[in-house]
């Protein structure tokens, strides 16, 4: 019988994986979710799928999500159901549904979030793929969005990446009524030039052709009108107030007039994290001010702005930099005789409850063996409990990185570990 594979460009998360280790991802998630609560933003969780017609309203009918990248499905009841493309919309819905804007503003909410997009796997890229996510909405001072972009920069520093950070401004619709046929007119007399996906982007979304990745469409584009030569003064002041925010806490950035974003319903500040060697693409993050969201879904005026951070795309950037997976066990517990396995367990237990990483073996290994485990799984100490030990009212204690060894007094076990665990951290 043949064996089953998992779906194309939906990879296992898997523990110890050279590629992506399940180790990197859970410290990236727990990382976020500290800063996060720190900077004052609570969890929110929604569901897998939503009704279809969310992302139909917020992504535009025309824009390439809707009519090339989601997984629509009908159910049981005929109702037609996505599985989510994205994480601002599915958590704007949930704002509006029930009211939480009315408890006060703003409203600060993170999420981890498994997302689904329709697209040709590659290095880097999969058709699942789990971001940490930011919303502040409520308010759409420059204040906020430094916030925001500045804890994106934390998250990365605490990792121990430094990815360079671009930024822009894409105006409101009022700016961009007198940008875009200026943008429009110089993609058409470069008509003929442009890649098919480009020429139906001049007629419905005209932005995104700054998004394409065909050389020489990307040359065309060198030479395109800019929309931070058309901001108006309020959409000018407001990209001032960011940049100098950031500065000001020594937060460096690119300008990048054309960075517009993937998601249409992006206005005013934009911004990127881009980090070498991942493959299909360099990014590892961004996100942006969505002023207009709430207006889309049938809600009152809610600025906003946000952040969705590619999770394996991080742990990608850690890889590339030689950042290892964090492994390895406080405290192996091995049992020198089958007579002494009941008091191993107690033992695990009762330092597992002091707040350690504590294993010991299960399958009835030699000591040799149980050594050799606690040496595969990278711990710092094996408490070894044989017959002798119980008689002298002593544990030995070896040290797996240098192999020594220490006899503990029993009562004094617990104390002993925290006072060498501390020297060794």
């Amino acid at each position: 019988m043949a064996r089953f594979e998992g779906p194309k460009g939906a990879p296992d998360i898997l523990p110890g994986d050279d590629k992506l280790p399940s180790e990197l991802f859970q410290r990236v998630v727990r990382t976020g979710e500290d800063l996060f609560s720190r900077y004052g933003y609570r969890l929110i969780m929604t569901p897998l799928f939503e009704d279809t017609a969310l992302f139909h309203r917020s992504l535009i009918e025309t824009s390439e999500i809707v009519n090339k990248e989601m997984y629509t499905f009908e159910d049981r009841g005929g109702r037609s159901l996505t599985l989510r493309p994205e994480g601002t919309a599915p958590v704007m819905r949930a704002v509006l549904e029930h009211n939480l804007h009315r408890a006060g503003l703003p409203v600060k909410l993170y999420y981890t979030a498994s997302t689904f997009r329709y697209e040709q796997p590659q290095a880097g890229r999969y058709r699942v793929f789990n971001q940490l996510g930011v919303e502040a909405i409520g308010t759409e001072g420059p204040d906020i969005d430094a916030e925001v972009i500045e804890l994106a920069a934390k998250l990365y520093g605490a990792l121990g990446l430094q990815p360079e950070l671009i930024l822009n401004s894409i105006g409101h619709p009022a700016c961009r009524a007198e940008y875009l046929p200026k943008l429009v007119d110089f993609l058409r007399s470069h008509f003929d030039e442009l890649c098919e996906d480009c020429r139906r982007r001049t007629e419905t979304n005209p932005l995104r052709t700054f998004d394409c990745k065909v050389p020489r469409d990307r040359e065309i584009m060198a030479s395109a009108p800019l929309i931070t030569d058309y901001l108006c003064g309020f959409c000018a002041d407001h990209f001032d107030g960011v940049q100098n925010l950031l500065t000001s806490v020594g937060i460096k950035f690119r300008l990048e007039p054309r960075l517009v974003r993937g998601l249409d319903y992006y206005t005013r500040t934009t911004f990127t994290f881009l980090a070498a060697g991942l493959g299909a693409q360099d990014e590892i993050g961004g996100g942006g001010r969505y002023d207009g969201l709430s207006e889309l879904l049938g809600g009152d005026p809610l600025p906003g702005i946000g952040f969705g951070l590619g999770i394996e795309r991080i742990v990608l950037a850690l890889r590339a930099d030689g950042i290892q997976a964090p492994v390895g066990h406080d405290v192996y517990v091995a049992a020198a005789g089958d007579e002494t396995r009941g008091k191993v367990f107690e033992i695990v237990t009762g330092l597992r409850s002091a707040g350690w990483a504590v294993d010991f073996d299960q399958t009835a290994r030699s000591l040799k063996g149980q050594l050799r485990s606690a040496d595969r799984i990278g711990a710092t100490f094996t408490v070894i409990v044989g017959e002798r030990e119980l008689s002298e009212g002593r544990y030995t204690v070896r040290d797996m990185t240098t192999g020594e060894e220490q006899l503990v007094p029993q009562d004094q076990l617990t104390d002993y570990l925290r006072a060498q665990l501390a020297r060794v951290d």
